[in-house]
């Protein structure tokens, strides 16, 4: 008997999730224990994982591709084509890591010398990310294998992945950081170490399951002009709507940055419980991504609308619930960290902000990440993305950061009404249904 759409979606929905949100207590952690030595420490990895925040959304827009063509060729029983897709992305992973890397190791410096004049937060931001950058390439064979085998049915192997690796980043930011255990305390540099450690044991269990699954595959990379054209043309746009959208994320931590060390930490305080929360319901895309992915090469394009519009539904009703729990327990969380009140007070600011416009964040992960993606025209959301991240959110945190001075706060939410202008045109779109696509 064939499972249930919710079934399927929960299948799907709640390992990726959870490991979501295991992936972003990775920076939770080093920002909590490192939030013990001081604000400094903690605007030096606010700048020093920023280069790691603009790959991770890279790398993120290649696994999409990945999981739209792999999905979609398991819905035709084309193994031959799923294996090519695998190889292809992960050349294309490796590759976009090398050049992250050498960024990182070479430009150090510079890159954080762009976000603050503050000489200590530079040294230790530098110091950083010159370490952290040995975890891109781990990351990226994370993502590609734990793709593939999510669109296998098997989306609780990337979850006990993720567990190993959260649980040894932990024991490891406690003995490097602080140095416990009979290890040196390296402060900032312990959090990098730890990550660096915790996601290469990580990549190297991940690639063990990968190959349980599949045995051994055929390696190919031919796809022919009309293939290599249509590739080009699914990854181009997701490529470079996520670093155009990183980067104007980077381009709002340069306007918090100057606006003063308190507002910047205040600022990084937030950034990685925004990131559980959201993680927390990112399961709804990857499941709108595989699921209608696969109704798509099916060719059931009525079955895909109608499934589609349930995940919104299911989206809104996890992220106001999400909000409601953020607005809670706001203060508590600021007051984890040994920082001065100041500083304390503008971060529950800012999460009481988040949290207000969380469900419409949600529900643009769930149709831009997930379900218009899904059919490989992903042309339509890197245009929808570029709208809202230059015309409207740059400008605005520019304006009111660094023209007008408003307080930190209000610079955040005002910035953020991109995601009203993003929500607004996703919503035409989609009941537009030119998004829907077979993949040949």
């Amino acid at each position: 008997m064939e499972e249930s759409f919710e079934k399927k979606v929960l299948n799907i929905a709640i390992p990726v999730a959870l490991q979501s949100m295991l992936q972003s207590s990775f920076s939770m952690i080093d920002q909590i224990m490192v939030g013990q030595l001081g604000r400094e420490s903690i605007a030096a990895v606010e700048i020093g994982a920023k280069p790691g925040f603009v790959y991770a959304f890279v790398i993120g827009a290649i696994g999409t591709i990945a999981g739209i063509m792999i999905s979609q060729y398991i819905g035709k029983k084309d193994r031959a084509a799923e294996e090519k897709s695998i190889c292809i992305n992960s050349a294309v992973m490796l590759f976009t890591g090398m050049i992250f890397l050498m960024s990182a190791l070479n430009f150090a410096v510079p890159f954080t010398s762009m976000f603050t004049d503050d000489a200590g937060v530079v040294e230790e931001g530098s110091a950083y990310l010159g370490i952290i950058g040995w975890t891109f390439i781990p990351l990226g064979i994370i993502n590609i294998c734990g793709v593939a085998i999510r669109c296998r049915g098997k989306s609780s192997w990337p979850l006990y992945v993720g567990v190993l690796s959260a649980v040894l980043n932990t024991g490891l930011n406690y003995c490097l950081i602080f140095g416990k255990l009979g290890f040196s305390a390296l402060g900032v540099r312990g959090a990098a170490y730890a990550s660096v450690i915790s996601q290469i044991i990580g990549a190297a269990a991940i690639l063990l399951l990968f190959i349980k699954m599949y045995g051994r595959i055929s390696i190919s990379f031919k796809l022919g002009k009309a293939g290599i054209i249509q590739y080009l043309a699914m990854l181009f746009p997701v490529v470079i709507n996520e670093f155009l959208w990183s980067v104007g994320q980077s381009v709002n931590t340069f306007v918090y940055g100057h606006m003063g060390t308190d507002e910047l930490a205040g600022m990084s305080l937030t950034g990685s419980v925004q990131g559980l929360t959201i993680g927390a319901l990112s399961g709804l895309s990857q499941a709108a991504g595989i699921l209608i992915g696969k109704r798509l090469g099916e060719g059931e394009y009525e079955s895909a609308y109608r499934e589609s519009k349930k995940l919104c539904i299911y989206g809104f009703g996890g992220s106001v619930a999400f909000s409601v729990i953020l607005m809670l327990l706001r203060t508590a969380y600021a007051n984890i960290f040994n920082v001065p009140d100041y500083v304390k007070i503008i971060g529950a600011d800012i999460l009481l902000a988040f949290a207000i416009l969380m469900p419409i964040k949600v529900q643009n992960m769930i149709l831009g990440g997930g379900i218009i993606r899904s059919g490989g025209r992903t042309k339509y959301i890197m245009i929808i993305d570029i709208l809202g991240t230059w015309l409207i959110g740059v400008p605005l945190a520019v304006l009111t950061g660094l023209v007008w001075g408003l307080p930190i706060v209000w610079v955040y939410f005002i910035m953020s009404q991109e995601e009203f202008v993003r929500l607004i045109i996703s919503i035409f779109m989609f009941r537009s249904r030119r998004w829907m696509n077979t993949i040949t």
